[in-house]
């Protein structure tokens, strides 16, 4: 229902004045409900209408509903700001109008109402979220959002209240009366409904009027652990607040409280318009100091990558015609010394493509579940007869993680394999003879493959050529170093992709020219945020981060601290003495995999790229179900947080159906970057 406040019945000593000369307009369209708040003067109207399918026609009707409730004219508006996940595709062609994240304006509009707010709890329909506010400016300090998982959000109770057969208000308020709330023990929420429908069965029998709440209850706690688990990674201080629909819910209000030990600042105010109303303060903003238009992107480079790419598919296309007669051999690890693999003379790949939802599918009829994407991509490949795959007379593989090793054993029913062994303590002395030795049984392998001996001097040759190409790709990378780079974080990861496909005697001439081209073009034009982005394999094929950050937000991609960028180049290996010595020691040198130990090499490896780069923030990106790379991140972004990088982890999958929420939790990111940056009188980015 439309509803006013007015602005001073409200708030008491607020740190600015919202009233501009012009009324402005908030909208936030969230998953389930989008909400409006119009500020005219000293008075606050607000809306809320359910999401329909098109979100221009849900804002369109939000717009006409203020304008009629405050009694103004569409062209008396002097600005609109969007947030929630309908943003992104809203135009407003007669009213200048940006998008700002709801994580931002969450914060935002809790601190306008309440400037005493240091830490917002915000549950929507299909997220939540832990937000830590500046008291002084209501800018985001910090955030934690959950994953795609729908436990501790709006959408696991509004399940939960059917299956108990009530309304989700009639759930909040039974919960209070609870006597004995029952355990909902499973985190997942398919497997909590299942408990849920269990509890209900046994509660029938029992007393009805008692299991009801009691389940009720129990389901609270059960989403309020979540939730709570994200305010336990940014802090739990006093003066927290609680924003989005869920926040009118006593059953949640209260399990919070009691698991945070803290109580929730009262509110007169509903605070599921908290994101409008941030919104709204944002355009207020916006009006005062002129903008006009929705913050422009940093412009574009142009680096061509087609003469790349074209060798690229030139080596696929022939990899898969077999017309020369030589063996295919394909590898997984970028830890396979590719020097013995081209001294035998075979055509060489690594399978490290990206694949999508069916092939995906396809790889988990053969394995479990939880394992990540990338594996299931390797398999699913294989099932669905992709040809480069299944022109592979083998695949040599050194054992990293469990789930690749796993369909490593899967792949040998479509291809013959050898899998070796990967020593997990690099620093020991004997891990470096053992891997020297399984060295020498790839060799000897391919050996027995190709039916002739493969030549010390020749595996010599290639180290020199592979040194040579190791030492140019760490040559164009490190021109990223400048303070306006030459090249793209994509157009980098094009390059590097080369280095698998292609032979080192075609690649050589194509990085020098690459490089000479590069460097000679001047270093001019305004400063682009520096990223690093760090953590699981970025496979072939997979931009849509890339794209988001460099395409969408207009930041630079300068280095990367995985096995897809610049760190397998990092190093080169010993073009003297015993080959297999050498390249055990060059390999287990190298940039350290995090399924390596010490684990300390790789946090100090991490934090190393990030200062020599001088970037402005970290991205630590894992695949859902990983268990190298999302174990293992709390050292990495305390390391981050210890030399004053801003950190943000990602969990994605192949799918693409959390783009929205990545775009959210970027966008956020972004905005705590500039806000730091403009606390310090540095540049802010667009």
């Amino acid at each position: 229902m439309p509803m006013k406040y007015c602005l001073d019945e409200l708030i008491v000593g607020r740190p600015w004045k919202f009233t501009c000369e012009q009324p402005v307009i908030g909208l936030d369209l969230g998953s389930r409900a989008s909400k409006g708040v119009l500020l005219k003067g000293e008075d606050i109207f607000v809306t809320l209408i359910p999401t329909g399918l098109y979100m221009q026609e849900t804002a369109d009707e939000l717009v006409e509903k203020l304008l009629l409730l405050a009694n103004v004219l569409r062209n008396e508006i002097g600005f609109i700001t969007s947030t929630g996940y309908g943003r992104i595709a809203l135009s407003f062609e007669d009213i200048p109008f940006d998008v700002v994240t709801e994580i931002s304006c969450h914060a935002m509009g809790a601190h306008a109402l309440y400037p005493q707010a240091r830490t917002i709890i915000d549950i929507g329909g299909q997220d939540s979220k832990a937000i830590k506010v500046d008291r002084l400016n209501g800018t985001v300090v910090g955030f934690v959002m959950n994953d795609k998982c729908a436990a501790g959000t709006g959408q696991f109770l509004e399940k939960a209240a059917v299956l108990l057969g009530i309304t989700i208000d009639q759930m909040g308020t039974d919960a209070l009366t609870a006597q004995n709330p029952v355990i909902i023990s499973s985190q997942c929420v398919v497997f909590a409904e299942s408990e849920i429908i269990s509890l209900r069965s046994k509660g029938a029998r029992v007393n009805d009027r008692e299991a009801v709440p009691n389940i009720a209850a129990g389901i609270h706690y059960s989403a309020a652990r979540r939730v709570n688990n994200l305010l336990g990674r940014i802090g739990n201080e006093p003066e927290l607040i609680f924003t989005g629909g869920v926040s009118n819910n006593p059953g949640m209000r209260h399990a919070l409280e009691e698991l945070m030990g803290n109580p929730f600042i009262p509110t007169t105010f509903d605070m599921i318009y908290a994101g409008a109303m941030g919104a709204a303060v944002y355009a207020t903003q916006n009006v005062t100091r002129g903008a006009k238009v929705a913050s422009a992107l940093f412009p574009k480079q142009h680096f061509p990558t087609e003469h790349i790419n074209a060798l690229v598919e030139q080596e696929q296309l022939a990899f898969i015609d077999k017309s020369d007669g030589r063996k295919r051999i394909g590898y997984v690890c970028a830890y396979t010394p590719l020097e013995v693999l081209n001294a035998a003379g075979v055509s060489h790949a690594r399978l490290f493509k990206a694949g999508d939802s069916e092939t995906v599918a396809a790889g988990e009829l053969f394995t479990q579940s939880v394992f990540c994407d990338f594996s299931k991509s390797c398999l699913g490949a294989f099932a669905q007869g992709d040809p480069f795959y299944t022109a592979i007379d083998k695949l040599y593989n050194f054992m990293t993680c469990a789930n690749i090793k796993r369909a490593t054993e899967v792949i040998e029913s479509f291809v013959p394999i050898k899998l070796l062994n990967l020593p997990r303590l690099r620093d020991m002395e004997s891990s470096r003879l053992f891997f020297r030795d399984e060295i020498i049984e790839l060799k000897r392998d391919l050996s027995e493959l190709i039916g002739r001996e493969i030549r010390d001097d020749d595996i010599r040759e290639q180290i020199a050529s592979y040194n040579i190409i190791r030492k140019l790709i760490k040559n164009i990378s490190e021109l990223r170093k400048r303070n306006n780079p030459p090249i793209t974080g994509k157009e980098f990861t094009e390059l590097v992709k080369a280095y698998y496909y292609v032979p080192p005697e075609k690649l050589i001439a194509a990085y020098e020219k690459i490089h000479r081209d590069l460097a000679a073009l001047s270093d001019t034009g305004s400063r682009p945020l520096r990223l690093m982005i760090c953590g699981s394999i970025a496979a072939d094929g997979d931009h849509r981060l890339l794209d988001i950050l460099e395409g969408e937000i207009g930041a630079r991609v300068v280095v990367e601290d995985h096995c897809a960028g610049i760190k397998p180049f990092y190093h080169t290996v010993k073009e003297t003495g015993d080959p297999f010595l050498a390249l055990a020691n060059g390999y287990l040198d190298q940039a350290p995999c995090f399924r390596m130990k010490t684990l300390e090499d790789n946090v100090a490896f991490a934090g190393h790229l990030a200062q020599e780069y001088k970037v402005d923030g970290v991205l630590y990106v894992y695949l859902k179900f990983c268990s190298c790379y999302g174990i293992t991140k709390k050292p990495f972004l305390d390391h981050f947080q210890s030399i004053d990088i801003p950190a943000l982890d990602l969990s994605s999958d192949y799918s693409g159906n959390d783009e929205g929420q990545i775009k959210t939790r970027i966008g956020a990111f972004i905005e705590v970057i500039n806000a730091r940056r403009s606390k310090n009188n540095e540049y802010a980015y667009a």
